[in-house]
C-alpha cells in the first residue's frame, strides 16, 4: 500500500489541488503500471474519479472512472494496451475514453486497427516516457509527498526532493 500525497498543477487544465491517494499495488502489477495509473489518475482529475474498487483482479473493469453525480460513467480511463475489443466495449460504456501509456504510438494503433472500434476517433491516448517512468521507480516509498505540474505538455515530477522532468504526448489511434 503506497500513501501518496499529490500536490498537482496541471496548467494545461487548469487544475489545482492537493491529492490524498492511498494505492494499492497488486502482486501482479509493475511499479511502470502502477505509476502510469498514478500519473493517469492525476492528469485525468476531475469530480467523480476514483480508482476501480477491485484492482487489477477485476479485469473486466477500467482502472480509473469517472462517475456523474446521478451514477453514470462518464469517462473510462485504461491504462497500457488495451486490446480493440476492450477499446469498444468501453467507447459504447462511457462518453469519453482516455488511455494512458508508455507503449509505442504504432503498436496501440495497430491494435486498434485489428477491428471495428466504436468511435475509436475519439479515443484520447497521453503517451509517457518509458524511460521517465523507469527513473521514478526507485524513488516511489510507501509514504511519500509528490507535487506534479503538467504545463504546456511537460511533466515535472519531484519525489522526495528529487526532480524529474519529461514530455507528455498527445495522439489518437487513427
Amino acid at each position: 500500500m503506497y500513501h501518496l500525497v499529490v500536490s498537482l498543477s496541471d496548467v494545461d487544465r487548469g487544475v489545482y489541488e492537493t491529492l490524498d491517494l492511498r494505492l494499492a499495488q497488486h502482486p501482479s502489477e509493475s511499479v511502470r503500471y502502477l505509476l502510469t495509473r498514478t500519473l493517469a489518475y492525476c492528469l485525468s482529475f476531475q469530480e467523480g474519479i476514483a480508482f476501480s474498487k477491485g484492482g487489477l483482479s477485476t479485469a473486466e473493469q477500467p482502472p480509473i472512472t469517472v462517475h456523474d453525480a446521478t451514477g453514470v460513467l462518464m469517462s473510462w480511463i485504461d491504462i497500457g494496451a488495451p486490446s480493440a475489443e476492450r477499446l469498444h466495449k468501453a467507447t459504447k460504456a462511457a462518453r469519453s475514453v482516455a488511455v494512458f501509456s508508455c507503449v509505442e504510438l504504432w503498436l496501440l494503433q495497430r491494435e486498434a486497427a485489428s477491428r471495428p472500434i466504436h468511435k475509436v476517433e475519439t479515443i484520447e491516448v497521453t503517451l509517457l516516457d518509458a524511460t521517465f517512468l523507469d527513473e521514478l521507480a526507485p524513488q516511489l516509498k510507501r509514504n511519500l509527498d509528490v507535487e506534479l505540474t503538467r504545463t504546456d505538455g511537460q511533466l515535472y515530477v519531484t519525489l522526495g526532493g528529487v526532480s524529474f522532468e519529461s514530455t507528455v504526448t498527445a495522439a489518437t489511434l487513427v
